[in-house]
């Protein structure tokens, strides 16, 4: 039985996916079909669109260059949380890639099996400080991030920013593995967007507002929410989602971190329904938030 809960402990620290009591029965269920995927993602009328692939997998286009974030295609991520969703995008429809973003560590947005799915389209994989410690040996090139650094991949620039969250893959390398998330902020030909992977509320977003200015477009988790005792440490909810949004003062954000995976004790539809909430106080409209629906894709400036 100690067995048995200190392995739970550590999946659940290791990546807030756990099912457990009334949440457990979607594991066993056939995840969602998508329909009417999109199989040619890449748009020549699109200065700057995204694609939401469910969860934190998102397939942002900005003229030429395609960059996908925590890309996770498999059927599952660790050893317990099965998909709600099946991807919005298949693996096989995923353009080539300049840049795969990782922000952390954790099995639902560090998945090795999906970038084994998708090595030959990799030009780039960029980890946090001291990511690749967890990255086995693939044909791309990888690079680590520290924060506030950035990179430049012909012409692209990539800058990894401070969020507040943990750097542990496993649970038991809480104790070494402190610098290993981030969020990054995109820069190409004119368009600033922001991912912030995950992240709890705090004093960063301001921080990246006054680094950055201008940003067109946000991209933030809104969940788990659930135990919030717990999850606050370490996730937003949407009020802080949305608190953050205005305050990294971006032009729009898109909600991303739900309903794809079980998410700590939230069933599907907890998440939005607090963000239309939050929307409502904080007199936002859909042009502001835009909530897609997974698998679509919305161009927000065209060329």
């Amino acid at each position: 039985m100690r067995r048995a809960l200190l392995l739970l402990c550590a999946l659940l620290s290791s990546g807030c996916i756990v099912p457990v009591g009334r949440f457990f029965a979607p594991v066993f269920e056939t995840p969602a079909r998508v329909p009417n995927k999109i199989t040619e993602p890449v748009r020549k009328d699109a200065h700057l669109a995204v694609l939401w692939v469910g969860h934190a997998t998102v397939l942002i286009q900005i003229d030429d260059k395609i960059i996908l974030t925590d890309p996770v295609f498999t059927n599952a991520v660790g050893q317990l949380s099965a998909r709600l969703s099946e991807p919005g995008l298949a693996a096989e429809n995923v353009p080539p890639v300049d840049a795969v973003l990782i922000s952390h560590l954790h099995f639902d947005h560090l998945s090795l099996g999906s970038l084994e799915l998708l090595e030959p389209k990799i030009r780039t994989l960029v980890m946090p400080q001291d990511g690749l410690v967890y990255l086995t040996d693939f044909s791309f090139p990888a690079m680590e991030l520290p924060r506030w650094h950035s990179v430049d991949l012909d012409g692209l620039r990539i800058t990894a920013v401070p969020v507040v969250h943990n750097g542990m893959r496993y649970g038991i390398d809480i104790g070494w593995m402190k610098r290993a998330f981030t969020g990054y902020v995109i820069q190409y030909h004119g368009v600033t967007v922001y991912f912030g992977g995950d992240t709890a509320y705090g004093p960063h977003f301001k921080e990246t507002h006054n680094r950055f200015g201008h940003i067109d477009l946000a991209l933030l988790p809104i969940s788990p929410i659930e135990p919030r005792s717990f999850m606050k440490k370490s996730h937003v909810d949407p009020e802080e989602a949305v608190r953050g949004f205005l305050e990294l003062g971006a032009e729009r954000m898109v909600p991303m971190h739900y309903d794809t995976f079980v998410n700590g004790q939230d069933e599907p539809g907890d998440a939005l329904r607090a963000l239309r909430s939050a929307m409502k106080r904080h007199a936002l409209d859909a042009e502001r938030v835009a909530i897609l629906r997974i698998g679509e894709q919305r161009v927000f400036l065209r060329r």
